[in-house]
């Protein structure tokens, strides 16, 4: 087996980097009063300088009072918070790295009350929760407006800061994905309907942000089939249901599409190895970013620590050489150790520093 394919220079996109390892977006909440400091500047220059080709930041709150719940998680807004992700950006980039915010509302899946707003109330598409219960009043046109102009805006945000690009957080569960969902989204007007009409939302913010950087600075959108605390869920059922979906995400300008799976080995539609980002690229020709539990132990890369006898390294390299996608994220094994993938390349898989719960709590 070789990893030869996987640090092979790769342009998707606008985006042309080094190899096609890419740092998955972890929630770390290292960062008081919303500011990122020095500390998550050296965070994630350590991550560039250990061989990673593109850095996804943790998710970064839009300018809206719900936007997420916690004073420690990072904004995307404010002249501090801002003046600390230019630092961050620089940092990445001194060390030959590329970097792009993710740009997040987390909608009804914050709890009422919680900070660093708790006067503010938790917004969804329809006032309901994963669960299908009535938390809040459903948004209103305008409200929907301003929360279309706010990641506009952290994009805008993004470019002048120097980063590479953005991702939007359309997955797991929140407001993006709350608007997706048939169970979170009973809307009868524009913003609801049909698959395609639960769409329109994510279009709107995709056209706004487009407009706010111009034509070539990328644009990444996650997606995912499952929810938090509900790994069953779907939004489509079929390939066919797939490309419905799709479409009208690409013709707004989508450039890159992170497809997030538990398992990136688990086929997506019966009769097809595919994975969820296999099938995304067959049908838009986008480039595509496949995750779920990449890395080399399998015992503490599976969530429900389910054991596999098989190195899925090597299923990963399989499916890269008959390109089914065109990039790679990790996630806990880059919280563990930041050089993860130059150990990878190097063949120094036996030093790879062995991912703990503990390791999400450190500032390393």
């Amino acid at each position: 087996m070789t990893t030869k394919l996987l640090f092979e220079p790769v342009t998707a996109g606008n985006l042309k980097l080094a190899n096609r390892i890419v740092m998955a977006p972890m929630t770390r909440a290292f960062s008081p009063d919303g500011i990122p400091g020095e500390d998550v500047a050296a965070y994630y220059r350590r991550r560039a300088e250990g061989g990673v080709g593109l850095i996804v930041t943790e998710g970064t709150a839009i300018n809206h009072p719900s936007a997420v719940s916690s004073p420690r998680i990072p904004n995307f807004h404010g002249e501090a918070a801002l003046k600390g992700w230019a630092k961050v950006a620089a940092e990445v980039h001194s060390a030959g790295g590329k970097i792009i915010p993710q740009l997040w509302h987390v909608g009804l899946e914050r709890k009422i009350g919680a900070l660093p707003n708790p006067e503010a109330l938790p917004v969804g598409p329809s006032g309901l929760n994963l669960a299908g219960e009535q938390v809040t009043e459903p948004l209103t046109t305008a409200e929907i407006e301003g929360l279309v102009a706010a990641f506009a805006q952290a994009a805008a945000d993004a470019k002048a800061a120097g980063f590479d690009g953005i991702e939007l957080h359309g997955a797991h569960g929140y407001l993006i994905d709350q608007f997706f969902w048939e169970r979170t989204n009973k809307r009868t007007d524009r913003y609801g309907g049909d698959l395609v009409g639960r769409t329109t939302f994510a279009v709107e913010v995709i056209e706004a942000c487009r407009r706010a950087v111009g034509p070539d600075f990328p644009i990444v959108l996650r997606f995912s089939q499952w929810k938090a605390g509900n790994y069953s869920a779907k939004l489509v059922e079929t390939p066919e249901e797939l490309e419905r979906f799709l479409a009208p995400l690409v013709q707004a300008g989508v450039d890159i599409f992170h497809c997030s799976t538990r398992r990136f080995w688990l086929p997506e539609f019966e009769g097809s190895e595919l994975n969820l980002a296999g099938w995304t690229k067959k049908i838009t020709g986008k480039p595509t970013i496949t995750v779920g539990s990449v890395g080399l132990d399998s015992d503490f890369l599976i969530p429900d620590k389910e054991k596999s006898d098989e190195d899925n390294l090597e299923r990963l390299l399989e499916r890269l050489e008959r390109e089914e996608f065109d990039l790679v994220a990790v996630g806990r094994a880059l919280i563990s150790d930041p050089a993860w993938a130059n150990k990878v390349q190097e063949g120094r898989t036996d030093e790879i520093l062995p991912y703990t719960q503990q390791s999400t709590s450190t500032l390393y």
